[in-house]
C-alpha cells in the first residue's frame, strides 16, 4: 500500500503540487469566514502531508527512469519531497493571508514582512525540489547529483568501485570514493565531497549499478537507452 502510494505520487507529482499551489492561492485571496474555513482546511491537509512524508520517508527506489533525450539514468524523485512541500504550504499560506490583511489595513510592520516571506521562500523551496524532483543522475560521462541549490557531476574516470552497503546501514550517504576530486564539477551551494545521498534511492541497486559502469566502460556511451537499460538490469546481480 505504502509502495504503491509512494509510485503513484512521484508518477503525478506535478498534478498533486499545483492543485496544493491553487488551494493556497485561492484560500489566500479570500476574506472572512471563508478563509478560516480554508485555512483550517489548508492546516489538515498540511499535517497530513506530514505524516504521510514521514511514512513514505523508508521507501527507496530500487530503479531508475530512463531519459532518452538528456541521455541519463535518473532517479525518481522521492515521494517524501513532496508531501513535506504540502505540509510547508498550510502554514506558508496562514504568512501570505497575514501579509495580504495587514497589508489593506496599514498595520504591515517591517517584522512581518521578513517573517511571513523567509516562510512563504523556504515553502519556494520546497515546492521547487519536490517539483523538479533533484536526485541522482546516470550520463554517459558521469555520475550527476542534484538539489535544491546546486549541483555535483563526477566524471566515471574519477570514480572507484563503490562498496555496497548492507540493508541494515542507516546512513543517508554513499561513500563515491572518487580518485581524482580535481576533476569533479560543482555549482551553487556543495553538499558533501566524497558521497552521494542514499534517501532517495535503495542504496546497494545504487552501488551495484555505479560499480558495473565502472567496471563496463564500453556501456557507458549506450547510457540513457531503453534498450541498454534492459540490458543492465539483466547483468545486475539478482535482477537478471
Amino acid at each position: 500500500m505504502i509502495d504503491r502510494l509512494s509510485a503513484a505520487t512521484v508518477r503525478h507529482r506535478h498534478v498533486v503540487l499545483a492543485l496544493g499551489l491553487l488551494l493556497v492561492g485561492v484560500n489566500a485571496a479570500t476574506r472572512g469566514s471563508t478563509y478560516l474555513v480554508g485555512q483550517r482546511l489548508l492546516i489538515l491537509i498540511s499535517l497530513a502531508a506530514l505524516v504521510l512524508g514521514v511514512v513514505v520517508m523508508g521507501v527507496r527506489a530500487a530503479y531508475f527512469v530512463v531519459q532518452p533525450q538528456i541521455p541519463a539514468f535518473a532517479t525518481p524523485g522521492p515521494a517524501w519531497t513532496v508531501f513535506f512541500a504540502l505540509g510547508y504550504l498550510g502554514p506558508a499560506s496562514t504568512h501570505v493571508g497575514a501579509l495580504v490583511r495587514s497589508t489593506r489595513q496599514g498595520t504591515l510592520s517591517t517584522f512581518d514582512v521578513v517573517f511571513d516571506v523567509l516562510w512563504v521562500v523556504l515553502a519556494a523551496l520546497l515546492v521547487t525540489w519536490a517539483w523538479r524532483g533533484q536526485g541522482i543522475r546516470l550520463h554517459p560521462s558521469g555520475v550527476r547529483q542534484t538539489w535544491a541549490l546546486g549541483s555535483r557531476t563526477v566524471p566515471w574516470e574519477a570514480l572507484q568501485v563503490p562498496q555496497i552497503p548492507s540493508a541494515a546501514d542507516p546512513r543517508l550517504w554513499l561513500g563515491m570514493r572518487i580518485t581524482q576530486p580535481q576533476l569533479v564539477r560543482r555549482r551553487g551551494i556543495p553538499q558533501s565531497r566524497g558521497a552521494t545521498r542514499r534517501d532517495t534511492v535503495d542504496a546497494g541497486f545504487l552501488a551495484a549499478v555505479i560499480g558495473h559502469y565502472i567496471a563496463h566502460p564500453e556501456h557507458r556511451a549506450a547510457i540513457g537507452g531503453q534498450a541498454e537499460y534492459e540490458r543492465l538490469l539483466a547483468a545486475l546481480p539478482g535482477r537478471g
